[in-house]
């Protein structure tokens, strides 16, 4: 269990010092389905401080390394319990996703996870760092060893009626879906777009990879542009950070610290909003991804969070509004546009590198992660004639070795729309089988030395 699940008897820390000692005098929503139906809770896994972060560190409990590489990252905020899985420590890991907390771990660490919509999964008496955050929905999401038990334990949960133990879960029963009996082709969208930081030739090989089986199956693969992803960026930013990142710096003891890609973050939170506004002047030619957040990295008012809530609607009709045009079965993306990068490196991979989680979490769209390959020296390297598209593009890709990297995993999203958890297991399915055919069966190798092709 993600250390931001109450368990009766024990802490729940999210990261904080502060919050030892405290035990929680009830166990969450979750807790108590699982143990009605018998199941075994047997640790509590690590967390950053107050969530925040691309890498699972705290002064509290140290960090947290890949099981691949011990000096590269496991990812946040569920890499302890990523890392559990990947080593065969746990068959399930009950995780929370708000921008990808469960997916990139996921990705990172060659594992299984299903985010599913708001309401789906139980998540009432569960903490978080940014109580009471609306715009954009901290949902909790498992993690699995296979796919096989990613659905087995989806299907458990929903069939337990969790509607009885959590008043904000849907009461929608399990739907059996079966893609495959039908027989008929699907159409797939590849989404090949990162914003401001490109996909790495690692990450898009992974991509490459299933789009190439799924067409060797007869399906339809299509390249989709999705909606302006940037403009939904700077809208789930401002979501997100619309407390001038109070909640979170009202938790922190003194002298406990934060990343550095976090620190930043507050920091930047914390500056002026006229002096801000300068500096987005003086840099909207030089690097207009970064003055775009100068001008938007403030405390927000009543007034301008619904704003901010209408123009996220108006955004999810136009993603509707594409997919149902293009008449797309599924979304194909990657979780992050890098592999697992070293401890320490995410003030170059900063948060913001996260966009392909945190489209889909503004959304509400249902997206689960599945691990494709390896990375591989040799294939993955950047063309010599590689130039980043913008400063924020160019630090992340200081991070991207190809050598040092090599032997860790690669992960796809796949995504369905809004409530389709059901359907986006088969659709996982259906990319695994049809990797398979190709003779490309995802085999983790934790222990073991990545010096040979890594797909088996």
């Amino acid at each position: 269990m993600h250390d931001t699940i109450d368990i009766a008897g024990h802490d729940t820390t999210i990261g904080f010092s502060r919050n030892t000692n405290n035990p929680a005098p009830t166990s969450s929503a979750i807790v108590r389905l699982l143990q009605d139906a018998g199941a075994l809770v047997h640790a509590k896994t690590t967390v950053p401080t107050g969530l925040l972060g691309l890498e699972t560190s705290s002064d509290l409990y140290g960090r947290t390394s890949n099981p691949y590489k011990e000096t590269h990252t496991a990812g946040a905020s569920t890499g302890g319990g990523a890392a559990l899985v990947a080593c065969g420590g746990s068959k399930i890991e009950i995780g929370s996703d708000v921008a990808g907390s469960v997916r990139i771990p996921a990705h990172f660490c060659g594992i299984w996870s299903l985010k599913g919509s708001a309401g789906r999964f139980p998540s009432w008496g569960n903490q978080s760092s940014m109580d009471g955050l609306e715009g954009i929905q901290l949902v909790t999401s498992p993690m699995a060893g296979s796919l096989e038990d990613l659905d087995e334990f989806w299907k458990r949960v929903v069939m337990a009626q969790p509607w009885d133990y959590d008043h904000t879960c849907h009461p929608i029963p399990w739907r059996n879906v079966d893609l495959r009996e039908e027989g008929r082709k699907l159409k797939w969208g590849i989404m090949l777009e990162g914003g401001a930081v490109p996909i790495t030739p690692a990450c898009k090989r992974a991509l490459s990879m299933v789009a190439a089986a799924l067409r060797k199956q007869g399906h339809e693969v299509v390249e989709f542009t999705p909606p302006d992803l940037d403009r939904g960026l700077i809208i789930a930013y401002q979501l997100l950070f619309s407390d001038g990142g109070e909640q979170i710096r009202s938790l922190l003891s003194t002298n406990e610290n934060l990343s550095k890609a976090s620190s930043s973050v507050l920091d930047l939170l914390s500056l002026p909003k006229s002096f801000k506004q300068f500096l987005a002047y003086l840099t909207r030619k030089s690097d207009p991804s970064s003055a775009a957040l100068l001008r938007i990295m403030h405390t927000k008012t009543v007034t301008e969070l619904r704003t901010l809530t209408a123009q996220r609607d108006a955004y999810r009709a136009e993603w509707h509004e594409s997919w149902r045009e293009k008449g797309l079965d599924f979304v194909v993306t990657v979780p992050h546009p890098f592999p697992a990068f070293r401890h320490g490196e995410s003030e170059k991979v900063n948060l913001m590198t996260a966009g392909l989680t945190t489209i889909f979490s503004l959304l509400d769209y249902t997206t689960g992660v599945l691990p494709v390959t390896f990375v591989d020296k040799e294939l993955d390297r950047l063309p010599v004639d590689f130039k980043a598209p913008s400063p924020l593009g160019s630090l992340a890709y200081s991070a991207y070795d190809v050598d040092d990297m090599h032997g860790l995993p690669l992960g796809v999203q796949i995504v369905g729309r809004r409530l389709e958890e059901e359907r986006v297991l088969e659709g996982m399915k259906i990319v695994e089988g049809a990797l398979r055919e190709q003779g490309s069966v995802f085999a983790g190798r934790v222990g073991v030395e990545a010096a040979e092709p890594a797909t088996q």
